[in-house]
């Protein structure tokens, strides 16, 4: 039973607190100077009032018990909290880190106060539970005689493998990269998300079972039809990987890349692995291209390279500091938030749109381009290399999203632009030509509200389904899928599936 008044008696919210800017831009941890339990933290999880009705468990599609771990933490019961948050969340290491929380926007207490910290408890019980040694590899008590191959080892995949190997199944995931981990590991910076957790991870579902096989590129090493022939069922757990582009006058210019392209090899080099793009924002006047949570990673990352400046384009107007009446309780709300690279430095400029490309002396004359193109007029130097940025402010309009603000048309400098406006669906060509499956009108692999896609046996979850999304998202389809296979595989099954394919958030976060 919870503390009924827990919420009278600590009313403020407490952060972890972060090492200072100084000192932490200067290598690749932890942003945090506090881990694990501190002193605040069972006072911050008596604020949950254990509400008769728990919308925070509607805002997250996982699922989690959140009120009954809330009140474990609060009296430190760390095995029991373990034992219950798992029974929901495969990757609580996770989710507690880079998850943005949406089960907090649906708290009761924020109606009025701060959320409880859900969060920071999801944290807190993993960290103890990996300290104090309960986390423990969790083998089937039996085989069974089927085998299912995973592609792509992400949040979903790895969540459906973790899921069918303690079924009893043979599970084998595979992953083009050398190591696993999907975008978590190479798409999140190490110091918002340490990869020795994903390490961490990896021995206990190797310890259940579970196979990797890194290094391996399924339609070119494994052809698609040749993996399906090996395995009883298939899961595509790809992610959304093809890169949402600009397509405006100068785009071929060099020093312009992808997000994508520039996050993994900081990350590579953190863990003395060789890069692969070898771009890198040392000196550079850095122009970041969208400003979510990738574009903040870009500006943390560019910052710690030793970049000269950082710019970072936002199309859209600055969100409000509180929830704004189009977004009402307990829906997801837009509203600001500074994340740690943003207090590092660097410059976010809002309601920012482009007006036509300049070429240089060699070019040709200005062209007009798309509308709501984020940044469009590209200014090179002799050699081809991008110098400048031409930007415009921008606000809302009659007679479509913005209106463009004459006389406001700036250049930017520019050495080195990143594009970081999202993904537009996973990269299905080698799929489609080996063993053609239906794809959705968004370039989305199709399945129905089983998972099952057009070709018998393959599944499909994750982003490469449901399109560019959450971690918590990916983790629920992963669980839920995995349930869908189980049934396929033995005609029943007892494994939690906590949403169906089409089910959709209330509101999604950006």
């Amino acid at each position: 039973m919870t503390d009924p008044r827990g919420f009278l008696k600590v009313r403020t919210r407490r952060e972890l607190k972060e090492r200072p800017v100084s000192e932490r831009i200067k290598d690749w941890q932890d942003v945090h100077a506090e881990f694990g339990l501190q002193d605040f933290t069972k006072n911050q999880a008596a604020r949950c009032m254990d509400c008769g009705t728990p919308f925070c468990m509607t805002g997250c599609p996982l699922g989690n018990l959140i009120p009954e771990f809330n009140d474990l933490v609060r009296q430190g019961k760390w095995e029991d909290g373990y034992n219950r948050l798992s029974v929901t969340n495969n990757f609580p290491e996770v989710t507690g880190r880079v998850c943005p929380a949406p089960c907090e926007q649906a708290c009761v207490l924020a109606i009025h106060q701060p959320a409880t910290m859900i969060k920071l408890d999801e944290q807190t019980i993993i960290d103890e539970a990996w300290k104090l040694g309960y986390v423990k590899p969790q083998p089937p008590q039996r085989l069974t005689d089927m085998t299912v191959a995973i592609v792509g080892s992400g949040p979903a995949g790895l969540a459906c493998a973790q899921q069918l190997t303690r079924a009893g199944h043979t599970v084998v995931v595979y992953e083009r990269a050398d190591a696993i981990g999907g975008l978590m590991r190479y798409g999140i910076p190490n110091f918002k998300l340490d990869k020795s957790l994903i390490d961490m991870r990896q021995e206990q579902m190797e310890a259940e079972g579970t196979r990797f096989r890194t290094n391996v590129e399924i339609g070119k090493d494994i052809s698609w039809d040749e993996l399906r022939s090996r395995y009883d069922a298939v899961i595509v757990a790809i992610g959304s990987t093809v890169p949402r582009n600009i397509s405006i006058p100068g785009r071929e210019l060099k020093g312009i890349h992808f997000a994508m392209d520039f996050l993994p090899d900081a990350t590579r080099m953190v863990w003395g692995k060789k890069p692969i793009n070898g771009i890198t924002a040392k000196d550079k006047h850095v122009v970041i291209i969208g400003g979510g949570d990738t574009g903040s990673d870009c500006l943390g990352t560019s910052i710690r390279q030793g970049a000269k400046s950082v710019t970072v384009l936002q199309i859209n107007p600055k969100e409000p500091d509180h929830r704004p009446d189009k977004d009402p309780w307990p829906t997801y709300a837009r509203t600001y938030q500074k994340t740690s690279s943003m207090e590092e430095g660097g410059q976010y400029l809002y309601s920012t749109d482009s007006v036509e490309f300049e070429a240089d002396e060699a070019g040709d004359t200005a062209v007009d381009i798309q509308e709501h193109a984020t940044a469009e007029s590209f200014i090179a130097d002799e050699n081809g290399h991008i110098t400048g940025l031409k930007v415009v402010d921008v606000a809302p309009g009659d007679n479509g999203p913005f209106t463009r603000q004459h006389g406001t048309e700036r250049i930017l400098p520019a050495d080195l632009v990143l594009i970081s406006i999202g993904f537009l669906h996973p990269d299905t060509e080698t799929l489609v030509d080996q063993l053609p499956v239906e794809l959705d009108k968004r370039g989305n692999v199709a399945r129905d509200n089983d998972f099952a896609t057009s070709q018998e046996g393959m599944f499909v979850c994750g982003d490469a389904g449901r399109g560019q999304s959450l971690v918590v998202w990916a983790i629920s389809e992963g669980r839920s899928c995995a349930a869908a296979v189980d049934k396929f595989l033995t005609g029943n099954t007892e494994l939690p599936a906590p949403i169906t394919a089409t089910q959709r958030p209330m509101m999604l976060p950006r």
